[in-house]
C-alpha cells in the first residue's frame, strides 16, 4: 500500500532507540525526510547509521533549550512525533518532587512545547499530523510506576483536547498507546521486576505476563515494528478520517470495548 507519504517532513521524538526509532526507519522508508533530535550525536550516528532521509539534531527536548534550539533549526514540519518518554519502577511513597517534574517535562511537557509551536503553523496551512505515544498505562495505571501513569493520561488528554480545534481542517491529532514493547530498557525492566534471581529475558518476559499483565491476549512483548506501522498510517493522508482518537496497540490489555 503507498502510503502517499512521500516528500513529507517528521520530526520524531526520542527517534533513536525503541520505538521512536522503529517509527523514524518506517517514515523513511516511505519517502519521508525525519528530523531526530537527541542529546549525544555519537548515539544519534550510531542509531541512525544506513537510514536515509534523515536529519539528526543534538537537541534535547525535554529541556525548554533543547526544544527552543530544535524549533529554531527545524521551524516547520508536516508531521510530528511526540515520542519522547521516560520510566522507571518506583513505589509510590518512594516518589519524590524531583522525580515527578523530571518525568513529567520529558514525557509531557516536550510534546506541549513542540505541539505548542508546529501545531498552529499546521492549522495555518490546513495540513498536518501531530501523533502523541501515549500507552496503556494511561488508561490502567501502573501501581508500580504511578507516576509514569500520570503522564500517559495527561498525552491521552492534550491530544483530544488539540483535535478539537482542528474541526473543520485537514489537520489531525491522536494518540497511540502500545503496551509493553521490547527494547534495550524493557528488557532492564523485566529483570528488575522479576522475583527469580538472575532471570533469562524469557523467563522475565514470562513472569512479568503471568503477575503483572495477565489480562494480555498478546501475552509477549510487542515488536517496535508493530507500533511503528500504526504510527505511519496515521502520519499519511490515508487516514484522514481518524482525528482525536487513542489507538489501542496493547495486545488485548485493556478489556474495555471502547
Amino acid at each position: 500500500m503507498d502510503l502517499q507519504l512521500k516528500g513529507k517532513t517528521a520530526i520524531v521524538t526520542g527517534g533513536s532507540a525503541g520505538i521512536g526509532l522503529a517509527i523514524t526507519r518506517v517514515l523513511a522508508a516511505e519517502g519521508v525526510t525525519v528530523t531526530v533530535p537527541g542529546r549525544s550525536k555519537e548515539k544519534l550516528d550510531k542509531a541512525l547509521a544506513g537510514i536515509s532521509n534523515v536529519k539528526a539534531i543534538v537537541a534535547d527536548a525535554a529541556t525548554a533549550e533543547g526544544a527552543e534550539s530544535l524549533l529554531q533549526q527545524v521551524p516547520d514540519t508536516d508531521i510530528l512525533v511526540n515520542n519522547l518518554g521516560i520510566y522507571e519502577p518506583r513505589p509510590f511513597a518512594e516518589i519524590t518532587d524531583a522525580d515527578w517534574l523530571k518525568i513529567f517535562e520529558a514525557n509531557v511537557l516536550s510534546g506541549v512545547r513542540l505541539s505548542r509551536h508546529y501545531f498552529p503553523r499546521m492549522l495555518e496551512r490546513n495540513q498536518g499530523r501531530v501523533i502523541f505515544i501515549s500507552s496503556e498505562s494511561g488508561v490502567m495505571t501502573p501501581p508500580e510506576m504511578i507516576h509514569y501513569g500520570v503522564t500517559k493520561s495527561s498525552q491521552l488528554a492534550i491530544s483530544r483536547g488539540l483535535a478539537e480545534l482542528t474541526k473543520g481542517t485537514a489537520v489531525t491529532v491522536n494518540s497511540v498507546m502500545p503496551g509493553p514493547t521490547r527494547s534495550e530498557g524493557i528488557v532492564e525492566f523485566l529483570e528488575r521486576m522479576s522475583t527469580a534471581k538472575n532471570p533469562t529475558p524469557e523467563q522475565a518476559e514470562k513472569e512479568f505476563f503471568e503477575k503483572h499483565r495477565q489480562s494480555s491476549l498478546l501475552q509477549r512483548l510487542i515488536e517496535d515494528s508493530e507500533i511503528a506501522n500504526l504510527v505511519a498510517f496515521l502520519a499519511s493522508p490515508l487516514s484522514a478520517a481518524t482525528n482525536g482518537a487513542a489507538l489501542r496497540a496493547e495486545g488485548g490489555l485493556l478489556r474495555s470495548i471502547v
